[in-house]
C-alpha cells in the first residue's frame, strides 16, 4: 500500500497549481468547490500549509451575498473548458467578484466537514487554529446563503436550480424536471462542448442533457444569479437529498469547532435544529425504505435509491432502524456482486454503470459513507466500502469514477473519466492514512 499511498501524494504534487489543485489535466483546469474540499483534507496529512492554502483560494471567489461558486477561474488564458467565465458572464451579479472570476453556481457545502477533519489532525498547531478561525465567518456565511436564498419556504431545507449545483450532474434523478424544458436554441445559443474531445462521449452526458444545462444557465444569467428570481421562474427547483445531508453534516462540524475555538455558533444551532426535523420528516420515502430528492416545482417526492439518499449516513441523520434499512440495502449489493457504492439503482432501467452519475462508484462519496457506516458501527459494511475502492484503484487507477460491476471489471484497464484524479488521490491517502 506504500507503492499506492506515494503514487496519490505524487498525483496531488502534480495538479497543484500554486494556490490550489486542480482536479485533472485538460478535463477540468480550473478550481472545483467541492473538489477542493477533499483535496485539502489529502493535503492535510503531508502539508497542511497547502490544505489552508487550498481553501483561502477556493473561498476567494466567495460572493458577496455569501454564495460559493462551483468553479474559481483563476486563469482567464486557459480556453480548454466549456462553459468558460466568460460564458458564465457571473459578473451580471454586482456582488460576484472580478477577480478570481467565477461561475454562478454553488456545489455541495463540505467546508465545514474539512475544516473538522483538519482541526482534527492538527488541532494544536497554533497556524491551524488561527486559519479556522478566520475562514470559520466564511463558511457561516456561505450556509446563512443558502438558508435565505434558497429555502423558498423556510423549511430548513434548500433547493438546486441546477444538476451541476449537486455535483450529480446527469443522474436519472434530474430527467423528469429536466425532460419538462422545452428547447429554444435562440435561448440557448451556440456553444462547442469540450469534455467529449478529452473524454469518452459513452461516459459523459448526452448532447440533448447538455442543451438543458445551457439552458438553465442562461436562465441564471437572466435573473443575475438571484435565488429570489430564480426559484420562481426556473422548472428546476429541487430540494436534495445529499446537499442537504452535507449542509447538515458541515452545520454539526461548524457547532464542534465552535465549542473547542470559543466561538458563538446560536445562529448554526438553529439551523441544525430545524434543518434534522425537516429532513425526517419529508426526505424519508417509506414505500422505497430510502431517503429520496424531493421536486417542490411539482411538490412530489423523486422516487428513486441513489447514492444521494446513502449520504445521510454521514451527517448522522438516521435513527437506528432507518441507518439498520441502508445497510441492509448495501449488503444486498455486496452479496449480488457489486461494487460498494454504485451511484443509481442497479434495478432501475435507468442504471448505466459506465456513464457518469448513472451508475459508477465514485471515491468522494465511498470516503463520506464509509464515515457514515462507521458512526452506526457498521464496520463490516464500511470495510467492504473502504476495500472496494482501493481494489477498484490497484486494478484500474486513479480515475474520476469506476465501473461498479464486478463482472465488468476483469474486462477493464482503466476506470472512467479523468484520470491522476485529485479527489480519488485525496481519498486514498485518508484511507491509508486511518
Amino acid at each position: 500500500m506504500q507503492d499506492l499511498l506515494q503514487q496519490a501524494k505524487s498525483i496531488l504534487e502534480q495538479n497543484w497549481r500554486g494556490a490550489y489543485t486542480i482536479p485533472t489535466s485538460r478535463l477540468y483546469p480550473f478550481q472545483w468547490n467541492w473538489d477542493s474540499g477533499f483535496v485539502a483534507i489529502g493535503w492535510a496529512h503531508f502539508d497542511v500549509a497547502r490544505a489552508m492554502t487550498e481553501l483561502e483560494s477556493l473561498f476567494s471567489g466567495q460572493w458577496e451575498n455569501g454564495m460559493v461558486p462551483h468553479i474559481i477561474f483563476h486563469s482567464e488564458n486557459e480556453k480548454t473548458y466549456f462553459p468558460n467565465y466568460d460564458f458564465w458572464n457571473a459578473n451580471v451579479n454586482p456582488g460576484a467578484p472580478t477577480k478570481p472570476k467565477t461561475s454562478g453556481i454553488t456545489q455541495p457545502a463540505v467546508h465545514g466537514f474539512v475544516l473538522e477533519q483538519i482541526l482534527e489532525n492538527h488541532g494544536d498547531n497554533a497556524d491551524v487554529q488561527a486559519f479556522a478561525k478566520a475562514i470559520f465567518p466564511k463558511i457561516v456565511h456561505s450556509h446563512r446563503w443558502l438558508y435565505q436564498h434558497r429555502d423558498p419556504n423556510r423549511e430548513g431545507l434548500f433547493c438546486i436550480l441546477h444538476p451541476w449545483e449537486s455535483g450529480r450532474d446527469n443522474s436519472p434523478l434530474w430527467d423528469e424536471a429536466m425532460d419538462s424544458i422545452e428547447i429554444d436554441k435562440a435561448i440557448i445559443g451556440e456553444y462547442t462542448r469540450r469534455d467529449t474531445a478529452v473524454a469518452d462521449a459513452s461516459e459523459r452526458p448526452t448532447q440533448d442533457q447538455y442543451d438543458r444545462y445551457v439552458y438553465l444557465l442562461q436562465l441564471g444569467k437572466k435573473h443575475q444569479y438571484d435565488g429570489h428570481e430564480l426559484m420562481v421562474e426556473s422548472p428546476f427547483l429541487i430540494q436534495d437529498s445529499m446537499m442537504n445531508a452535507i449542509l447538515i453534516k458541515s452545520n454539526e462540524s461548524l457547532i464542534n469547532i465552535g465549542k473547542k475555538l470559543g466561538i458563538d455558533t446560536a445562529e448554526v444551532e438553529e439551523w441544525q435544529q430545524q434543518s434534522v426535523q425537516s429532513f425526517n420528516a419529508k426526505m424519508w420515502h417509506d414505500e422505497l425504505a430510502f431517503y429520496t430528492c424531493y421536486d417542490v416545482r411539482n411538490d412530489k417526492p423523486i422516487a428513486h435509491r441513489e447514492i444521494g439518499g446513502l449520504v445521510p449516513l454521514f451527517g448522522q441523520i438516521p435513527d437506528n432502524q432507518k441507518a439498520n434499512i441502508l445497510n441492509d440495502y448495501l449488503i444486498n449489493l455486496h452479496e449480488n456482486n457489486y461494487y460498494l457504492c454504485p451511484s443509481f439503482d442497479v434495478e432501475s432501467p435507468l442504471f448505466d454503470s459506465k456513464r457518469y452519475w448513472r451508475g459508477p462508484i465514485w471515491p468522494q462519496m465511498n470516503w463520506m459513507i464509509h464515515k457514515g457506516l462507521k458512526y452506526y458501527n457498521f464496520d463490516k459494511t464500511a470495510d467492504i466500502v473502504r476495500s472496494d475502492f482501493l481494489e477498484l484503484i490497484q486494478k484500474l487507477g486513479f480515475y474520476e469514477y469506476f465501473e461498479s460491476q464486478k463482472s465488468q471489471v476483469g474486462q477493464l484497464t482503466k476506470g472512467y473519466g479523468g484520470g491522476n484524479f485529485s479527489w480519488t488521490a485525496s481519498s486514498v491517502i485518508d484511507f491509508l492514512r486511518f
